[in-house]
């Protein structure tokens, strides 16, 4: 808030009537207060931020998990098929 006082005196010092540097201020004021993330906004994006991770975590697991499966079942029957073909060709 003191860059508030120092932009009023600023105004003033240049010769700027007090009620239109007050007006300018106030203005500058709402305009920061809807515009700029505050304290709590940040901390409230930094949670979604980490539960939305930790849902991209858990899903990569299961992910990661069927993946394991699913190769060591090709790999079976791979192996599965390499040794019947080796019987029947021999």
């Amino acid at each position: 808030m003191n860059y508030l006082y120092s932009l009023y005196d600023a105004l003033v010092s240049i010769n700027v009537p007090s009620e239109k540097a007050r007006a300018v201020v106030d203005a500058m004021e709402r305009d920061m207060g809807t515009t700029l993330a505050t304290k709590q906004d940040l901390q409230l994006l930094k949670q979604e931020i980490d539960s939305r991770f930790s849902l991209v975590d858990q899903r990569l697991e299961s992910l990661e998990l069927r993946l394991t499966v699913k190769l060591g079942s090709m790999m079976m029957v791979g192996f599965g098929l390499t040794i019947a073909a080796l019987r029947l060709w021999t």
